[in-house]
C-alpha cells in the first residue's frame, strides 16, 4: 500500500526539509520511500487565501512514455477527479526560447469544502521545456480564470529504472477560502491524485 510523507511546514515535529526538497534532488531516506511507492508532500506558505505544495513520486515507466501521457492534456481529467474538463484550445510557441512550445488550455474543476462546493475555471498556457537532455518540464502559466494567482511546474527526469516526477503548484482562488483550509485540502487530495496519475500512466 502506498502512503505519503508530509514535510515539516505542516508537521513541525518531523525532520527539517532542505531547500533541495523543492527540486528533483532526494536524500537516501526519501529515495527509499519513493521506490516503495510513497508520494512525498511539502506544504509551503503562500498567501492568506491560498496555498502552495510540492509533490514527488516515482513512476516505474520510461520517461519518454511518461512525457507522452502528461502532454495528452485532455486526459488530465483521469489524473485529477476534481478536474471535470480539460481542453486544448491552440498551440503555443515561445519566441526566442530554444525547444519551448506548448498548448493553451481551458480547464474546469469542482471541489467541495465542508458545507459548500465551488467551481473554478482557468485559461492557461502549458509551456513544454525539452531542451535539457536529462530533464523535461511543463510550466503552467495562468492567462485568466477564477484565481487571483495560479502557477504550476511539472518536472520529470530519469530515476532508477523509471521516472521521478516533481509537481509544484501555488494558487489563490478569488473565492475567499482561508489558507489553512486550502493547504489541508492540498495535503489530503494531492497524494491520491498523484497515485491516480501514476496508475493511469502505468496502465496505458
Amino acid at each position: 500500500m502506498t502512503s505519503f510523507t508530509v514535510f515539516p511546514a505542516v508537521q513541525p515535529s518531523a525532520r527539517t526539509a532542505s531547500s533541495q526538497s523543492r527540486t528533483s534532488t532526494v536524500d537516501s531516506c526519501q529515495r527509499h520511500a519513493l521506490l516503495r511507492g510513497d508520494v512525498l508532500i511539502e506544504i509551503h506558505p503562500h498567501s492568506a487565501w491560498g496555498g502552495s505544495v510540492t509533490a514527488k513520486m516515482y513512476i516505474p515507466s520510461q520517461r519518454s512514455h511518461v512525457w507522452r501521457e502528461l502532454t495528452n492534456y485532455g486526459q488530465w481529467v483521469k489524473f485529477f477527479p476534481d478536474l471535470v474538463h480539460s481542453e486544448v484550445l491552440s498551440s503555443v510557441v515561445e519566441r526566442g526560447k530554444r525547444a519551448c512550445r506548448g498548448k493553451r488550455l481551458y480547464q474546469v474543476a469542482r471541489k467541495a469544502f465542508l458545507m459548500f462546493s465551488a467551481q473554478v475555471e482557468i485559461y492557461l498556457q502549458a509551456i513544454e521545456v525539452t531542451h535539457q537532455k536529462a530533464v523535461q518540464k511543463i510550466q503552467f502559466q495562468m492567462e485568466r480564470g477564477t484565481f487571483k494567482d495560479f502557477a504550476a511546474d511539472l518536472e520529470i527526469k530519469d530515476y532508477d529504472n523509471g521516472t521521478l516526477l516533481t509537481y509544484s503548484v501555488k494558487a489563490t482562488p478569488l473565492i475567499p477560502i482561508p489558507a489553512a483550509l486550502i493547504q489541508e485540502a492540498m495535503k489530503m487530495d494531492l497524494p491520491n491524485n498523484m497515485r491516480q496519475m501514476r496508475q493511469v500512466i502505468c496502465g496505458s
